[in-house]
This record gives structure tokens, C-alpha cells and sequence, in this order.
């Protein structure tokens, strides 16, 4: 009798949005998952109500990343790391442009990712299927006015992602970005314009159905579950209102 592999993920940025969503998708794939963010509270809540465990982590911490790691390592092996801690802060230009949200991006966006994924690449190797899946945006390939920090972020995390997969060849571990473009989510503009509701809300006003969590989810869950010989290497998800970072369709 020939017993099915039981997959295990671990997901950053899983309280809320699209890690919250992917952890529903992945479990309902039959996944074991750790979710992973700073928030414990909303963590336990998602435990839950989906079966995940939830471990509490700042991905900006090595401290926290390195017990992350021994924890999760320890309780078994690990098939594929979804690294979706992120986030945009303000829209200044770059000529006045705030150093220290420009370093806390870099910091979450970019060190963060290169963290988790280090930490648990030997576990992805020895795992003999594993995947390294990096959460990037429209961002990573493109500009637009009042981005440039984050699109400066996104473009080097896109370049983790695209230099490991050289580096791993022939290895058994995918390397699959996923760069998601206009995603209606409760939080991520409300972050961006730091809890201004108002400006939050017009950044999706008179849009056609922007994208929801739960379709980046799916775009993640279904690169992920392809036979393990099929690398999803890069995949833009846009609204179909959306044609480019700075072109998109809006009612009057």
C-alpha cells in the first residue's frame, strides 16, 4: 500500500490578506501549514479556524527567524515556503522620499524574504520537492510616481527569487514568484497611507473588480500544486481593469 506524501508550508505575513487566504487554500488542499506573523492573536484565530499552526515571528528579526526555523525543522519535514511579508509605506516622490520608510521596506520586503528563505533551504533541499515561493507585485516590474521606495524593494526582492533559481539548478527546489497586481485587501493601503481611510478607498474608486486575496491565493496554490518537474518561474496576476501599473479603468 503505497501511503500519499503528506506536504507541509510555511507562510509569512499570515494574518490577514493574502497569507490568510493562502493558508485557507492550502489546507483545504490537505497541506499541513505553519502560519507565521507578528500578530498572534490574529494567528490563533486563523489556527482555528483552518487546522494551521500558528507560530508568531517578526521576518525583520534574525532572533526570531533563526527559532523559527529550529521550531519548524524540528517538528518535521518542510515542502515549500511562501514568502509573503510585505508591505508599502507612503507615496512620496523620490526627491523627498522618507529614508526610514524607504529602509523599513527594504528591511521587510527584501532582507526578510532573503532570511526565511536562507533559513530554510537546507530543509527544502532535504525535503527532495521543495519550493521557495516569493510574493513580489506589479511593482517588481514596473514603475509608477509616488512608488519608488517600494517599487525599489520589490524589484530587488524579484532578484532573490530570479538569482536563486540560477543557483539551484538541477536541485530539487523550485523557485516560483508570483507578482500580484491591483489586490483590494482591508489593509494594504490603509498601511500605505498610514490609516487614512479616505485615501485608502480611492486607490480602488470606480475600479471593475479589483483582485481579492483569495484569487492571489489561488494563483499561489496552483503553481505550488503542479507536478513538481513544472516551475511556474514568474506569474503576473492582474484585475482584467488593470493594464498596467499606471493605466487602469475606472467608472466615472
Amino acid at each position: 500500500m503505497v501511503t500519499e506524501q503528506v506536504l507541509r508550508a510555511v507562510v509569512t505575513g499570515a494574518s490577514s490578506g493574502i497569507g490568510a487566504a493562502t493558508v485557507r487554500r492550502l489546507r483545504a488542499e490537505g497541506w499541513e501549514v505553519v502560519a507565521v506573523a507578528r500578530r498572534a492573536d490574529r494567528l490563533a484565530d486563523l489556527a482555528r479556524q483552518t487546522g494551521a499552526v500558528a507560530r508568531p515571528a517578526d521576518v525583520t528579526s534574525d532572533e526570531d527567524v533563526a527559532a523559527l526555523v529550529a521550531e519548524v525543522v524540528d517538528g518535521g519535514p518542510v515542502h515549500a515556503v511562501v514568502n509573503n511579508a510585505g508591505g508599502a509605506l507612503g507615496t512620496d516622490p523620490v526627491a523627498s522620499g522618507s529614508l526610514a520608510d524607504w529602509r523599513q521596506m527594504y528591511e521587510l520586503n527584501v532582507l526578510g524574504t532573503l532570511r526565511v528563505t536562507q533559513g530554510f533551504l537546507p530543509a527544502l533541499r532535504a525535503s527532495g520537492r521543495g519550493d521557495v515561493l516569493v510574493l513580489t507585485s506589479t511593482a517588481a516590474h514596473g514603475t509608477y510616481p509616488g512608488g519608488g521606495g517600494y517599487v525599489a524593494a520589490k524589484h530587488a526582492e524579484r532578484q532573490i527569487a530570479a538569482t536563486l533559481r540560477l543557483e539551484l539548478v538541477g536541485e530539487p527546489v523550485r523557485v516560483i514568484e508570483i507578482a500580484p497586481g491591483m489586490v483590494h485587501t482591508e489593509e494594504f493601503s490603509l498601511t500605505r497611507f498610514r490609516g487614512d481611510r479616505a485615501a485608502a478607498d480611492a486607490v480602488y474608486a470606480g475600479v471593475d473588480q479589483p483582485l481579492v486575496a483569495d484569487d492571489v491565493a489561488d494563483a499561489i496554490v496552483w503553481a505550488l500544486t503542479r507536478p513538481h518537474h513544472v516551475n511556474i518561474d514568474s506569474m503576473v496576476v492582474r484585475p482584467r481593469a488593470q493594464a498596467s501599473n499606471t493605466t487602469v479603468a475606472r467608472r466615472a
